[in-house]
């Protein structure tokens, strides 16, 4: 069993694993922003056919929800201000997995809305695949230090 914590411990929390899974992350909610920004009258469509949102904020939803996948997920590319653009994703993929997880429960037949509209319904692995990237944001928060852009722009200051 040690041998098996020594090594592989070492390979899954190496830093650039945590690169390459915030490079994925980023680039995956920056994907998902632009057909929502591009149509926001679609995904408000989407967001409606959830029956969970408030009618008086579905507008509002499908306008900042594609703005915040869109500069989180930047952020999160550039390893700028990385844990909190990641911790954002984190809350943003609790949010649709618990939109999904309602939505299956209740039956309700409608597309995940997530990088288009024309999707085909939802199912379980839906929710899985959303899972799994929720284990990828807490592993990036965890072990992420490789490539930060944020340390170049960020002064030291030295005690003397």
């Amino acid at each position: 069993m040690r041998a098996f914590r020594g090594p592989a411990m070492r390979i899954l929390t190496h830093p650039y694993v945590a690169l390459v899974l915030r490079l994925y992350l980023g680039g995956l909610f920056v994907y998902a922003s632009m057909y929502k920004i591009s149509y926001p009258m679609e995904f408000a469509e989407n967001i409606a056919s959830y029956q969970i949102v408030p009618f008086w904020a579905v507008n509002m939803m499908a306008i900042v929800l594609p703005w915040t996948e869109l500069i989180s997920g930047i952020l999160l590319m550039l390893g700028l201000r990385a844990k909190s653009a990641v911790c954002m994703i984190g809350a943003m993929l609790v949010m649709f997995i618990v939109a999904i997880g309602l939505t299956l429960a209740r039956d309700i037949p409608v597309g995940c809305g997530c990088f288009h509209s024309m999707e085909d319904p939802m199912t379980w692995s839906t929710l899985v695949r959303d899972l799994v990237w929720l284990a990828m944001a807490v592993h990036v928060y965890a072990f992420d230090s490789a490539l930060q852009l944020e340390r170049r722009f960020v002064l030291q200051i030295k005690d003397e």
